[in-house]
C-alpha cells in the first residue's frame, strides 16, 4: 500500500505507484481531498488544519505551488498570513499569492485563484513553514510595502517589528537587493516610518494618516502624569501641544464598564491639563481629515492652556 503524506500532484501519486483509478477511488471514498485540479492531500491533514486559518491558507499555498510545477514560493499576502503579520485587508477569499524567479522553467499558465508574481528570489529571502517555501518576514514586509498603499504597508511593517520577526537592518538588506524594483521608493518610506510601538493595525493606519495629512509625529504609548499621579498610558501624545489622541476599538462601546473607565480616565487627563481626542476605525479610514482637524483644534486649545 502506498503511503500518502503531504500535498501531492496526481502525477507524483502515479509515480509513487498509484493508478489513475486508485487515485479516483481514494478521492471518492474521502481518503484523499482535492485541493485544486490535479492536487491532493490526505483528508486527515486537511481536517487537522480546518480550525487554523493561517495553516489552512498555507496548505492551499502548497497546493498552488504544486500545481505550478515550479519552485515558486508563497509571498505577499499569503506569506503575511503564514507569518501571522497584520493586514488591513485580508486576501480575497481563496486567493493565493506566489512568487517565482524569472529563470524558473515551471508552468506559466494562469491558475484559478492564484496571483503569480515574477521576481528574483535570493536564498536569503526564502524560509520554510511546515516545509512550505515562503518569503522571509523581511522580504514579505518589503514586497507588501512596495505593492500596497502606504498605510497598509506600515501596518504590516509595524506588526513585524512589534513581534520581533524582523529588524530595521534586515529590512535595509532586503531593500538594497530590490533597489530598482517597482515600488521600492515607497517601501523605503514604509521601512523608515515603521515603529514597533504601534500596538495594532488601527494605531498603524492612524499614525500613517497623521503623517500624510501633515501632523507632527506623536509619541506612541506614552505615559502621562508624574511620579505621584500616573494617569495612564495613551496611544498618541503631542506633549508640546498638551494633546492626546486615542484610537478606540469597538469593545469600548460594547462593554459599559470599559466605557465608564474611559470616561473617568479622560476626566483625569483633562484635569491634568490635556486635551483628549477620540476617534474610531470608521472615522480614520473614511474621514481622516476630520480626525486631523479635531486634533489640530485640540492643539490650539492645548497651546492656549500652556501659555495661560
Amino acid at each position: 500500500m502506498v503511503k500518502i503524506s503531504g500535498v501531492n500532484t496526481a502525477a507524483r501519486l502515479r509515480a509513487a505507484g498509484l493508478s489513475a483509478a486508485q487515485i479516483r477511488r481514494l478521492a471518492e471514498n474521502g481518503t484523499l481531498r482535492s485541493l485544486r485540479t490535479g492536487v491532493y492531500a490526505p483528508a486527515a491533514l486537511v481536517d487537522s488544519v480546518a480550525g487554523e486559518p493561517a495553516t489552512a491558507h498555507l496548505l492551499q499555498a502548497a497546493a498552488a505551488i504544486a500545481a505550478t510545477r515550479s519552485r515558486a514560493v508563497a509571498s505577499h499576502r499569503s506569506a503575511a498570513i503564514a507569518h501571522g503579520l497584520s493586514l488591513v485587508r485580508p486576501s480575497p477569499a481563496g486567493r493565493i499569492e506566489l512568487t517565482r524567479d524569472p529563470g524558473d522553467q515551471g508552468s506559466r499558465s494562469r491558475r484559478p485563484g492564484v496571483l503569480l508574481h515574477v521576481a528574483a528570489l535570493p536564498t536569503g529571502d526564502i524560509t520554510r513553514i511546515r516545509r512550505v517555501p515562503v518569503t522571509s518576514v523581511g522580504r514579505t514586509v518589503v514586497d507588501l510595502a512596495r505593492t500596497l498603499p502606504f498605510a497598509e504597508g506600515v501596518a504590516v511593517a509595524d506588526s513585524a517589528l512589534r513581534a520581533g520577526q524582523t529588524s530595521p537592518d534586515e529590512l535595509d538588506t532586503v531593500l538594497a537587493r530590490c533597489a530598482r524594483w517597482p515600488g521600492s521608493q515607497r517601501a523605503r518610506r514604509v521601512a523608515a516610518f515603521a515603529d514597533p510601538l504601534a500596538e495594532s493595525v488601527l494605531e498603524s493606519i492612524s499614525r500613517a494618516a497623521f503623517h500624510e495629512l501633515g501632523l507632527p509625529a506623536p509619541e506612541l504609548q506614552a505615559w502621562v502624569g508624574d511620579d505621584e499621579d500616573i494617569v495612564g498610558r495613551v496611544d498618541f501624545l503631542w506633549r508640546e501641544h498638551r494633546t492626546i489622541a486615542e484610537a478606540d476599538g469597538a469593545i469600548k462601546y460594547t462593554q459599559p464598564a470599559q466605557a465608564l473607565a474611559q470616561l473617568n480616565r479622560d476626566a483625569r487627563l483633562r484635569a491634568a491639563g490635556y486635551e483628549v481626542v477620540h476617534f474610531t476605525w470608521r472615522e480614520i479610514t473614511r474621514v481622516p481629515a476630520q480626525v486631523v482637524d479635531a486634533i489640530r483644534t485640540a492643539f490650539r486649545r492645548g497651546d492656549g492652556t500652556r501659555c495661560a
